[in-house]
């Protein structure tokens, strides 16, 4: 197996931001869940599906920014092959967010590469500190990123099918990415860690949801 230097994964990480960031450069492994779907939404309600699509297709950024810090830091092979695998499964969640945010006329938040800079190093700081924490920072990530979700399906319009099944499918992907990383050995995160952690989701979701 060919061994990578440091250049070469400096490379390869900002080749990974760039398919994070510029619009169209991700595609999706799996069919789009809301493609059976269809959606009748007047102007206002367009508006605000637009505005939780932004917020979620940013959280998707933030989750490719982190498994890929964690992939470049971690310690064990295997746990440096989960995050990787899981930041190629978040890339469906990535490319329907920006499906659907093409369908509403709308464009992905300009916010974008601030949060993945920010979440990068929040998930390359993650591995250094050793490969159980780093597994527990996963876990609690996607945790929160459960709640979000939620919280975002009980605001969708009625007559929203089609962003309904993106959502859901994201909810449980997310919720099998938490309990995977449990299961590899993540342990529960010191309290200032997540109310950090906390306190940047809320910005991240307040400010992507208008810009």
């Amino acid at each position: 197996m060919r061994q990578y230097t440091g250049v070469d994964k400096l490379i390869q990480s900002f080749d990974q931001a760039l398919r994070s960031l510029v619009p169209g450069a991700t595609s999706a492994h799996r069919e789009n869940p809301g493609n059976s779907e269809k959606a009748q939404l007047g102007v206002k309600d367009a508006r605000h599906v637009a505005g939780l699509m932004r917020v979620n297709h940013s959280g998707e950024v933030c989750a490719q920014a982190l498994y890929h810090g964690q992939a470049l830091t971690a310690k064990l092979p295997n746990v440096r092959r989960e995050m990787e695998q899981a930041a190629i499964e978040e890339q469906d969640h990535l490319a329907w967010c920006e499906d659907r945010l093409k369908e509403l006329d709308s464009v992905p938040s300009l916010l974008n590469p601030v949060w993945y800079s920010l979440s990068f190093t929040m998930g390359a700081l993650a591995g250094v500190a050793g490969d159980k924490y780093s597994l527990g920072f996963v876990a609690e990530t996607e945790r929160q990123v459960s709640l979000h979700l939620m919280d975002h399906i009980g605001q969708l319009p009625e007559s929203d099918k089609r962003s309904l099944k993106i959502l859901e499918q994201m909810n449980e992907d997310e919720l099998h990415h938490r309990d995977t990383a449990l299961q590899a050995g993540g342990v529960d995160l010191p309290l200032p860690v997540r109310i950090t952690m906390t306190a940047i989701s809320k910005l991240m979701t307040k400010t992507s949801y208008y810009i």
